[in-house]
This record gives structure tokens, sequence and C-alpha cells, in this order.
């Protein structure tokens, strides 16, 4: 599995496009999906999927143990100013440790800033 990880905006979705040659159709949106398949090639804004899985009391964290895709595009929520709304605090809580799960058990992780890939795991 590859992570890719950064702030919102910062080009995650369109690296993965240019880096592994992929369209916007090809990939799964984490937003528009309740339930995952089994297998994925690449699914973007997997935090709005942890988001939904919240929201129907369904658990991030298992999921994030048994998910089998190629690649997951995930926004880091968890910077800047603590949410005020409970439901927000819960929310950015389950994407940092399911991101955690994710990197531990993925074979690289980027983070993409300002479009600017940075390696911060491979594992060969």
């Amino acid at each position: 599995m590859i992570l890719i990880t950064g702030g919102a905006y910062q080009g995650k979705t369109e690296y993965v496009k240019k880096q592994y040659g992929l369209s916007e159709n090809s990939m799964i949106r984490g937003g528009e999906i309740a339930v995952l398949p089994d297998k994925i090639g690449c699914i973007s804004e997997y935090h709005l999927f942890i988001r939904r899985q919240i929201k129907d009391n369904a658990d991030p964290i298992e999921t994030a143990k048994k998910l089998d895709a190629d690649i997951v595009i995930m926004d880091e929520i968890g910077c800047g100013i603590i949410p005020i709304k409970k439901e927000e605090r819960i929310w950015r809580e389950q994407v940092g440790m399911a991101g955690c799960i994710l990197a531990e058990r993925a074979d690289k992780v980027i983070r993409i800033t300002c479009g600017i890939p940075q390696t911060i795991k491979e594992t060969l």
C-alpha cells in the first residue's frame, strides 16, 4: 500500500494522477461511498470516508486495519485550531488514528506540501 497524505489542496490527487498514471474516474472517492469494496486500486478523500463511518456508527480503526488498497489519499486534518464541536474533534482524532495505522501498514508514505512530494517512509 502507498499512503499519500498532506493538507487540503496541496496537490495529492494531481501527484497520484501523474505519478501512477491514474485518472480521476479510476479513483474511488471516500466522500461518495458508504461501503468499501474488498479490493481497491486507489481511494481518494479517505478522511471523508472516515466521517461517513462515524456517522454510520462503524469503526474507522478496524476498517483501517483491514483496508486492502493499493493507494490511499487522505488529508491531514489534525493541524490547526481544535474544533469546538465534539463531533469534529472525534472525527479529527479518528482520522489521525486511522492515518497512523495506515502509515504503519504502508510500504510507502508520501507527504505532499505545495505540490512537492516528500517520501517519509519506504520499505524495500
